[in-house]
């Protein structure tokens, strides 16, 4: 059920029974040659929905203005500061709390977004909030192991190009045949979280704009492997969280 393709009357009945709501959250900006600039958001968005369907929840819109500032000379990226981001899902949360709703599971699908949905957890008084990266589920981090091992890297990563071959649009370039730069498993914990550097160093460094990440091993058929995974994962996690929490 998503909540913009609702009516009021819909959701008021909604509200009657339930009071929990899925949030994605992704960004908007460059993914590679391959990659579209929709990545984050259609992953978080996509898995949402079907994930939705399985646990009766609603869907609100995607947050999918969020921060990328290391991205932001790279046509096409809209980076929006941390500190927006974090007050933007603090308002939503609030316009939704004034409803009835309590419960508020984000699915994210951008690094830089953890950090601030989770100081929602203490900011939020009369909540419950829980934060999931689709991809931190074992069953879907088993996938992208076993499917792209080191190649996965960090940004334009193959499983989330999978995910969007499989659910919206296929994209080809010679640009993407050739091996990125391989990091080092340093690199990949020190830049967790997309810390990543000032936006010219980091177009100098990736020009490309993949981490470490060869987009060329994403499929289709992986991608629907992957998505029917992390819905499988959010939608028994959602379920969880809103029985924790204390609804039917």
């Amino acid at each position: 059920m998503m909540l913009s393709c609702s009516t009021w009357y819909e959701i008021s009945e909604y509200l009657e029974q339930f009071d929990g709501v899925i949030i994605p959250a992704g960004s908007t900006e460059q993914h590679g040659p391959i990659g579209l600039i929709g990545t984050d958001a259609i992953c978080a968005e996509t898995i949402s929905e079907r994930a939705a369907e399985r646990a009766h929840a609603l869907v609100a819109p995607c947050l999918a203005f969020s921060p990328a500032p290391f991205n932001a000379l790279f046509p096409g990226t809209i980076s929006v500061t941390e500190s927006l981001f974090a007050r933007l899902a603090r308002e939503v949360v609030s316009a939704l709390m004034v409803q009835g709703f309590r419960k508020f599971y984000f699915l994210n699908g951008h690094g830089a977004n953890i950090a601030p949905l989770n100081s929602l957890k203490t900011e939020i008084a009369d909540a419950s909030v829980r934060v999931q990266s689709w991809w931190d589920f074992p069953q879907v981090s088993e996938l992208r192991s076993r499917h792209f091992g080191d190649w996965e890297g960090m940004h334009a990563t193959p499983s989330e190009i999978s995910i969007t071959q499989f659910t919206t649009r296929f994209v080809e370039s010679p640009l993407a045949l050739e091996p990125p730069e391989k990091l080092s498993p340093e690199f990949l914990r020190k830049h967790a979280g997309d810390r990543h550097g000032p936006a010219e160093e980091h177009m100098r460094r990736f020009p490309d704009g993949r981490v470490g990440s060869h987009s060329a091993l994403a499929s289709s058929e992986r991608g629907k492997e992957l998505f029917e995974a992390a819905v499988a994962a959010v939608s028994e996690d959602y379920l969880t969280f809103v029985k924790a929490s204390g609804e039917s």
